[in-house]
């Protein structure tokens, strides 16, 4: 297929690539997410290539240039070739020989048709040469104008190589599609969907997380739900509804707070059954602890919010704020959450030495005491006069002198 050459094409780093790699007996192709990406009209971040040369050949050619090569994944006949500090992954073309629903073996080929039938999607079987033909074998480029999401060949064969592939079909479907799924893919996938207990978790966290980056993740997770998938995969209730209220701008975070969290257990079983990082579980349980101070409460007014952002910090506070108008929307929520957004996140302007400076023995007393002048700074309306700073300290080493 002849038709206008991939903007990418015009990268130095990688011409010089193809200079090196292309050619005196073998081929060399950018394939898979940067094609893919490129015809989508979505950003390539990134440019993954095939060749007929083996990993041997690559890091020879590569030497004899004065290019650092790395063999990031020698065995499944991947070698990343530095050029001018960026990285380019070159793999060897491949053919299936066993595979088992997680991970396949192989053994290397000569034949780009044949490397590209073995994989998933139509879309990510395209290839793009060095003069800029482009090679479709399964039909990616119609999907793409369609933007229809289909399997290579038989879904059901394509989910019995790689399980995984169920995630990643909903997770494109979700980036990318238009209209309605592909029947024989649901089908297909909801005779296979037991192979999603076999997979990794983190691997269900990586094509989860995606999914939920996405703008049509609510009606993606609904058609999920809808076969069954949804419950098994987080383990636990699920909230449509809430999801659906969200803005755009939620990240994928809050729309599985939004999704499945209700209260701080569900943070660490989450963590547990996705492999959230610290930072992921940590945000999910400020979220929850901040939402149990708002359940069955009115809309926080701006006394009430700056209590929150100091009890919970800024993040917590708009992540529940967020929630709680999702699950009950108004214009009061949304009225508050922007006032979230501005205010000063509060942080009480005295210290243990402001206490001793008055002639307060160190000790478990300053704590106590910090800690009740700063609950009676809460109801006083956070002042930061020296005055009223001044009375605060005052009335509680009275209290604490008696």
């Amino acid at each position: 297929m002849k038709i206008a050459a991939p903007s990418f094409l015009d990268d130095v780093r990688l011409r010089r690539l193809f200079d090196v790699l292309d050619g005196n007996g073998e081929e060399l192709r950018v394939i898979g997410g940067a094609v893919r990406n490129h015809f989508m009209h979505k950003p390539v971040s990134e440019i993954d290539l095939a060749t007929t040369a083996t990993p041997e050949t690559i890091i020879a050619r590569a030497k004899d240039a004065g290019l650092k090569s790395v063999p990031t994944g020698i065995e499944h006949g991947t070698v990343t070739v530095i050029v001018d500090r960026t990285p380019f992954e070159i793999t060897t073309l491949r053919e299936d020989i066993e595979t088992d629903g997680r991970r396949a073996k192989v053994v290397f080929g000569r034949d780009f048709e044949k490397d590209a039938l073995r994989r998933d999607f139509t879309f990510n079987a395209l290839s793009v040469s060095a003069d800029g033909t482009v090679y479709d074998y399964a039909g990616g480029m119609a999907d793409i104008a369609a933007c229809h999401v289909r399997f290579i060949g038989d879904p059901a064969t394509r989910i019995r190589e790689d399980y995984l592939r169920i995630l990643r079909y909903f997770r494109f479907h979700a980036a990318f599609a238009k209209g309605e799924a592909d029947k024989a893919a649901l089908q297909a996938i909801a005779a296979h969907r037991v192979g999603l207990g076999g997979l990794s978790r983190e691997r269900v966290r990586a094509e989860l997380m995606k999914l939920l980056d996405t703008e049509q993740a609510h009606a993606t997770l609904k058609l999920m739900s809808g076969l069954g998938l949804l419950l098994p995969l987080v383990g636990g209730a699920v909230c449509l509804t809430r999801l659906a209220q969200l803005t755009r701008e939620a990240d994928a975070i809050l729309k599985l707070a939004a999704l499945t969290v209700l209260k701080r257990e569900d943070a660490v079983h989450l963590q547990n059954i996705l492999r959230l990082s610290n930072a992921e579980t940590q945000r999910l349980l400020g979220c929850a602890q901040a939402m149990e101070k708002l359940q069955g409460a009115a809309v926080p007014d701006a006394q009430r919010l700056r209590e929150l952002l100091l009890a919970f910090g800024r993040q917590a506070t708009l992540d529940a704020l967020a929630l709680a108008g999702a699950q009950a929307p108004s214009e009061d929520w949304a009225v508050a959450l922007s006032l979230a957004l501005t205010l000063p996140e509060p942080k009480l302007p005295l210290n243990g030495g402001d206490l001793i400076s008055r002639g307060m023995k160190s000790g478990r007393a300053i704590g106590e005491a910090l800690a009740e002048i700063e609950k009676n700074w809460i109801v006083a309306g956070f002042p930061e006069d020296a005055p009223s700073l001044d009375a605060l300290i005052k009335t509680t080493l009275a209290r604490h002198a008696d």
